[in-house]
């Protein structure tokens, strides 16, 4: 289930007006209740970030998902509930180390996340690429052609390409430092002007 915005409620008999805050601070007394009990398979959040909005989900696993607005983020909770769990709920204190840690990223101040990641959005030998992309050091690249080799198949560059694109956890597992052997920055999720942007950052 999704969190919606409400209006005050007027006009019922024998009721008060409630406000956004207080249908908010409800909201997560739920959330957290839900989250207790074991009843919270997905939580969710949204943060403001230089690539702009990003989507933030995670399991008891740990960070499952982080989505660009381009992906649609109601697309996205949509794949969650049917390829996860339809428990899934905006709880955005589960998601609090993940936000802190981006904000650090975004500063500068960060240079590794230090993040329980769930996987499970990916298998085989996109999940063996995706391992590999965390050893690219901060401020440093690797052509599709160096990962494809790392990840056991020399000859598999489409497929690395292919496993960046559908990268689950894009900045996290920082699919945007994989470039082209010619020194061209490839396709990204995000969309060409977040992966500059993220390559900048990390240069400067």
């Amino acid at each position: 289930m999704t969190s919606h915005n409400h209006q005050p409620l007027h006009g019922l008999p024998g009721t008060v007006p409630v406000t956004d805050t207080e249908l908010r601070a409800l909201h997560d007394r739920l959330a957290e209740r839900a989250d207790a009990a074991g009843l919270l398979d997905v939580a969710y959040r949204t943060i403001d970030t230089p690539v702009g909005t990003l989507l933030l989900a995670a399991t008891p696993d740990g960070l499952v998902r982080v989505a660009y607005a381009s992906e649609d983020h109601d697309a996205v909770l949509a794949a969650l509930a049917a390829r996860i769990s339809p428990r899934i709920l905006a709880a955005p204190r589960r998601l609090d180390a993940t936000a802190r840690e981006l904000d650090e990223y975004f500063a500068g101040t960060r240079h590794t996340f230090d993040l329980p990641l769930d996987l499970r959005l990916t298998a085989g030998f996109r999940r063996a690429v995706l391992r590999q992309l965390p050893g690219i050091g901060y401020g440093r690249t690797a052509s599709y052609a160096a990962i494809a080799a790392a990840a056991g198949s020399p000859r598999a560059v489409r497929a690395v390409g292919t496993a960046c694109a559908t990268n689950p956890l894009p900045i996290v597992v920082p699919c945007h430092r994989v470039i082209r052997s010619d020194g061209s920055p490839g396709r990204y999720l995000g969309g060409p002007a977040a992966k500059h942007l993220l390559l900048n950052l990390e240069a400067a």
